[in-house]
């Protein structure tokens, strides 16, 4: 610990002042922001977890903090307590040697990660990339479509990414379903078994280990069109980007955990948005129809921003003392940008509580800003592009199967997801 002036983190006060973090919260937490935007939009907070962290959540400070390189993202600037060890990032991470990944290191190590695997995510590489999606979205409608009925968070917008991430890696595909069942555990950490994520990321890193090991042996000299990234991981580090093990397998695993779960909830996210908006969800299928893809293409940024995948930005710390806001930030304190309040900030966007599907003026912040804006977003809007028209075009009378308010929303922090979405509808013709 060092000398700073210590902070007692507060609960909001004042008239209408919000509980945050409480399971009504989780399901709607967009006036709980709005109060804070207005009253307190930088604000010190006790988290579930214990941890204490800064809360921004107006759009102008929020973009701030997200370019600020006062603003690690290197947990070892944390000035923490004991009882805050280890939980300020991925359960499991640091037992498992996967610290030196992109959303946990600056600027050089950052710049020179990030060079390695910017190739595949190019907008080129992902055009490429495009009939597989495509083929991988058919084949998960074609196993409910004549139900009737599914879950589409199990059956479809959860098994998308991980199939079409682990494609990209170069996992085989004999060996996907048990990606599938450890990104399981993950994205159910708080209804899974104590210790289940810490576990699934342990034979995580044991697998990725093996493979980079299996893929070294057997590179070929000359890289194929289209290479995996694992292998043009390790062709890099072979030809002097020094690239340890270490930093392959942490890259590996973040390009998964991040490619995922942010996809899982933009399909799931989106596809309840509309489902609860049906004049949107029209024009779209209309527009669908017509052959057209403008509407699909501001369709995907507008769900991005109404109600995105990712709630809140992932950790920074201050390495220095630092005004946010008009608040004082301590050497070492964690700062959080609530990208969800930043998004419906009435000073940036117009009517920011309405769904607009054609809105033009949309510098949404969903997938970030600056340095470390996500790496993965040309890829994650093919999928959730793909997922959404295909969904509307096959199965045109899709609905929900339950009342809105029986659905549940996952506990947790970053991430913003629906635990289940049930939907009915009348099968295709054969």
């Amino acid at each position: 610990m060092t000398d700073q002036p210590q902070h007692q983190p507060q609960s909001p006060s004042g008239e209408g002042a919000p509980e945050l973090f409480t399971w009504e919260f989780a399901s709607d937490p967009y006036p709980a922001y709005a109060w804070l935007r207005e009253h307190a939009p930088v604000h010190r907070t006790r988290l579930p977890s214990g941890v204490e962290a800064w809360l921004v959540t107006r759009y102008a400070d929020a973009k701030q903090t997200l370019a600020d390189p006062r603003l690690s993202k290197n947990p070892a600037h944390h000035d923490e307590p004991a009882h805050a060890k280890g939980k300020t990032g991925i359960p499991g991470e640091r037992k498992a040697e996967l610290m030196t990944h992109l959303l946990n290191i600056d600027p050089p190590d950052h710049t020179r990660l990030r060079r390695l695997v910017s190739k595949a995510f190019t907008p080129r590489r992902v055009a490429e990339f495009a009939p597989r999606v495509q083929e991988l979205t058919d084949g998960l409608i074609d196993r409910f479509a004549d139900s009737g009925s599914a879950d589409l968070i199990h059956d479809f917008a959860f098994p998308l990414p991980i199939h079409a991430i682990c494609d990209l890696l170069g996992v085989p595909r004999e060996d996907q379903d048990d990606f599938r069942d450890w990104a399981g555990m993950m994205i159910r950490h708080q209804g899974g078994p104590r210790g289940g994520v810490a576990r699934s990321v342990k034979k995580m890193r044991g697998y990725l280990a093996e493979l980079i090991h299996r893929k070294r042996e057997a590179l070929p000299a000359e890289p194929a069109p289209g290479e995996d990234l694992i292998s043009g991981l390790i062709r890099a580090s072979d030809h002097g980007e020094h690239l340890t093990e270490n930093e392959a397998a942490a890259m590996a695993f973040i390009l998964l955990f991040a490619g995922f779960e942010t996809t899982v909830n933009l399909i799931g996210n989106g596809t309840y948005a509309l489902l609860t908006h049906p004049e949107q969800r029209e024009r779209l299928q209309t527009s669908l129809a017509a052959g057209e893809r403008g509407l699909l293409e501001t369709g995907v940024e507008e769900l991005l921003r109404y109600d995105g995948p990712v709630e809140l930005a992932t950790w920074r710390f201050a390495t220095e003392a630092l005004t946010l806001g008009g608040q004082h930030i301590s050497a070492g304190d964690p700062v959080l940008v609530v990208l969800a309040a930043a998004d419906r900030d009435p000073e940036r966007f117009a009517d920011p509580d309405t769904l607009d599907l054609a809105r033009r003026d949309n510098q949404h912040l969903g997938y970030g800003h600056g340095i470390h804006y996500c790496l993965g977003a040309p890829l994650a809007r093919l999928e959730g592009q793909s997922a959404l028209a295909t969904l509307l075009t096959r199965l045109p009378d899709l609905e929900l199967a339950v009342d809105p308010a029986e659905l549940r929303w996952r506990g947790g922090l970053i991430m913003r997801g629906l635990r289940t979405l049930p939907v009915r509808f009348t099968a295709p013709p054969r």
